[in-house]
């Protein structure tokens, strides 16, 4: 079967970023199948290096075995005008490229999947030439993302080009695979038969998480976090973005009300909100908190190892009550980690996997008691904890599985 899925954000080993249309690429490429990805050149989530298209507008490379085409973009980076001329710009291409992919790669199946739903209308035109199956991946609710976090009017241009999208999606796609546990009602509602809705959240590569497919961490940060633990301190570790949605502050504050107990707050990452969060640690005078730079991905696994508990922290927002399925906790609970889990949700991974506690987000002193109750556990617990979570994304998240469970929900 071959498979065309478009993701404007899709990542690779090669140059970081969102990992999902990877991993569950390269299962389908396992399983004898044919897969382009085809993602723009320029995103705010790559973290190693944008994809280098030679001064063309398209460039295309094998990684695994899997077939990306990179559509040229231009830079952004953050929100704004130029993100949507990026959106715009992406989308433009991609019909221009059409007669292309129908004509050399014929796709059976085309998958739109770029958490906004404009790719929705190339998508549908190169399946409808195809006689090719249609899916719509939703990563996010849009526009109900922008409204809300955003503060949009629901009269704002771009919010009703969105909806338009939307719209368009929940009548033309034959099969929706939401990312998120509890959309059920917002699909009904624009006319989307729940028979044809999937439920397929992130995951895990397990294998991934085998000796051979570790890297050592970085020797300058393991030889810190080494001499921490050397010092009798335990490490509460943040791994992830440092961005407006992540509430980091509310977590620094918690850290400042224990301040004088041995336990050290490790914040790994980069993004928008950081270099704030480093001035707000300084001037509080926050002698428990670290910041490092983002470590490659195959590092993970070593960095979780020097934490005696693993944070997520989320803002309130309604947008919330669709359920979550953050990277974050599936890395902590891979690495059998306890977690200390400040989101309000209407799903809760953590306490469905029994691996953690979860506190009242944006609220410090909850934040504080919640790692004190966890650190008062004995270790033996602790250990128990964390296996709990592991078992339960090694049952239930592998992307070797989610990739069937894909397939099996496409068929």
């Amino acid at each position: 079967m071959n498979i065309l899925l478009i993701n404007h954000y899709a990542g690779s080993p090669r140059h970081g970023g969102t990992y999902r249309a990877y991993y569950l690429s390269r299962e389908w490429v396992k399983l004898g199948h044919k897969v382009l990805i085809v993602a723009a050149s320029q995103s705010h989530l790559r973290t190693i290096m944008p994809p280098d298209t030679f001064g063309k507008w398209r460039h295309q490379e094998f990684i695994e075995d899997i077939e990306y085409a990179w559509l040229a973009t231009p830079r952004y980076k953050e929100n704004g005008t130029k993100r949507f001329l990026n959106i715009l710009c992406f989308i433009g291409q991609l019909f221009l490229y059409a007669e292309n992919i129908i004509r050399k790669f014929k796709p059976d199946v085309v998958i739109a999947s770029s958490t906004y739903p404009l790719d929705i209308f190339p998508a549908h035109y190169i399946a409808k030439r195809c006689n090719a199956k249609l899916v719509f991946e939703i990563h996010d609710l849009w526009p109900f993302s922008p409204m809300e976090l955003g503060k949009m009017s629901k009269w704002h241009p771009f919010i009703m080009i969105m909806q338009f999208a939307e719209n368009y999606y929940c009548r033309h796609a034959d099969v929706v695979i939401s990312i998120l546990p509890l959309v059920h009602e917002h699909l009904l509602s624009k006319g989307f038969p729940l028979s044809r809705l999937h439920i397929i959240p992130n995951g895990v590569s397990v294998e991934e998480w085998s000796n051979e497919g570790r890297e050592p961490l970085d020797a300058k940060i393991a030889r810190q976090l080494s001499e921490i633990k050397a010092d009798g301190y335990r490490i509460v570790g943040y791994a992830g973005t440092h961005g407006l949605a992540n509430a980091l502050e509310w977590l620094l504050e918690g850290a400042k009300l224990i301040r004088d107990e041995k336990v050290m707050f490790v914040f790994v990452g980069d993004g928008p909100s950081k270099v704030n969060l480093q001035k707000q640690a300084r001037d509080e005078g926050a002698r428990n908190v670290l910041f490092f730079e983002p470590v490659r991905k195959r590092q993970i696994p070593a960095l979780l190892s020097f934490f005696d508990v693993a944070c997520i922290t989320l803002k309130k927002q309604p947008l919330f009550r669709f359920g979550i399925s953050p990277n974050k906790i599936m890395d902590y609970m891979m690495a059998g980690l306890p977690i200390l889990n400040a989101i309000e949700a209407g799903n809760d991974p953590v306490a469905e996997a029994d691996c953690g506690i979860t506190v009242e987000p944006e609220n410090p002193q909850a934040i504080a008691d919640g790692i004190r109750k966890l650190l008062a556990k004995g270790d033996t617990e602790l250990r128990r904890m964390g296996q709990r979570g592991r078992q339960f994304i090694i049952e239930n998240q592998d992307y070797k599985d989610l990739a069937k469970k894909f397939l099996m929900a496409i068929d």
